[in-house]
């Protein structure tokens, strides 16, 4: 019994659903598929001299378990350029590098892009130097930009 209700969460759990706007996120949702939009931010984090650091999402693995669940992924993005300077004006801050773009699967085949702004991820920061908000703001500006390239 224990497990059909584990199973029953688990399928009430996979209906997608965008990310909720919340202060200081930027959701957008979009008519690209979710692969489609992945591949997308890659390439306009590139186009905007940003590297791909990290990528992470439970899809693929809950697959490889028999679950299945809408695509999920998180895409960690940063430049060193951005590193040096932030290390620089808060050590404490780097530990919010690379900040990250999610990409959300959605029921009717297309994806959601969200993402914590670079001025609310690096705030708790801004009393170690005000450096580390005038480097937020202009981070604010490159993922933007990366977002409207990704979703165009």
């Amino acid at each position: 019994m224990r497990y059909l209700v584990l199973a029953l969460s688990l399928v009430a759990c996979s209906a997608a659903a965008s990310p909720a706007e919340r202060e200081g996120w930027a959701v957008i949702e979009t008519n690209h598929a979710y692969q489609d939009l992945i591949d997308r931010v890659k390439t306009a984090a590139k186009a905007n001299k940003m590297g791909v650091v990290t990528e992470a999402g439970p899809t693929e693995a809950a697959a490889n378990r028999g679950v299945t669940i809408p695509g999920n992924r998180v895409i960690g993005v940063y430049n060193n350029d951005f590193a040096v300077r932030m290390l620089e004006a808060s050590e404490a801050a780097m530990i919010e590098a690379p900040i990250r773009f999610y990409v959300t699967e959605q029921e009717d085949g297309t994806a959601t892009l969200s993402y914590k702004t670079p001025s609310l991820v690096f705030s708790p920061y801004a009393e170690d130097s005000t450096e580390v908000m005038l480097i937020a703001k202009e981070l604010d500006v490159v993922f933007e930009k990366i977002a409207e390239d990704a979703v165009k």
